[in-house]
């Protein structure tokens, strides 16, 4: 395994107050990794730095070695926590703007995807109920050949059959070499498939540490180890 990804005292501050205050992390590649925190904890803005969208105030962002810009979004997959798409298009028109955009996504991947999630490439988005929504976007992102696929609330307001749906389209579709980072609150739900966990409050990481750890050192779940934590 090697660094993916490294936040050097990364800090971001919106005029008096910090969102992110002095994170030092290391991520590796070859990981499934959960980031975990109550609310206003600085999840979705350590992602937005991660894939451009927001610049430190302090400190820095590097991937693969090298700083936050054209060349990391080459290789990072992102899921916003929000439905970005336009919804009178089909399916298909989406998969095409995406063979278009971006060069490591793999047409027949997405569509091998949908032929299995059962949906049709001639639907309009519209149509289309939340959940399947939500694999449609989640079959975009995992079609990218990436070496990070960052998911922001990838499971958050669908039924548990969609989850369990979407939890295999991630496990079954992401390059064995590359990282998953998965912000989410329901925990219980994806922490069998964790590698790592990275705990964040007030915009400080205050534990990372194996999903190994936690169950052999301190004899919980991680969900359980989560609740103790920031005692919810």
């Amino acid at each position: 395994m090697s660094a993916l990804l490294e936040c050097r005292k990364l800090t971001k501050r919106y005029k008096t107050k910090e969102v992110l205050n002095q994170v030092n992390l290391t991520l590796e590649s070859g990981r499934m990794i959960g980031l975990l925190g109550p609310n206003g904890s600085g999840k979705t803005t350590l992602i937005k730095m991660i894939n451009g969208l927001l610049t430190p105030t302090e400190g820095e962002l590097l991937f693969c070695g090298g700083k936050i810009g054209e060349q990391s979004k080459r290789h990072i997959s992102y899921l916003p926590d929000q439905t970005y798409l336009n919804m009178n298009q089909k399916v298909r028109d989406v998969i095409a703007f995406f063979e278009d955009f971006y060069e490591d996504f793999e047409k027949e991947r997405a569509y091998d995807m949908l032929k299995k999630l059962q949906i049709s490439a001639d639907d309009r988005l519209k149509t289309l109920s939340k959940g399947t929504k939500e694999k449609v976007q989640l079959v975009l992102v995992m079609s990218r050949r990436a070496k990070l696929y960052v998911l922001d609330e990838p499971i958050a307001g669908v039924d548990p059959a969609v989850r369990d749906y979407i939890l295999k389209t991630i496990i079954s579709n992401y390059e064995p070499e590359a990282s998953v980072l998965i912000a989410t609150h329901l925990i219980a739900d994806i922490e069998n498939v964790l590698d790592e966990v990275v705990l964040i409050q007030n915009g400080r990481v205050m534990q990372h540490l194996s999903v190994d750890e936690i169950r052999s050192q301190k004899g919980k779940s991680v969900d359980a180890y989560f609740r103790e934590v920031f005692k919810c």
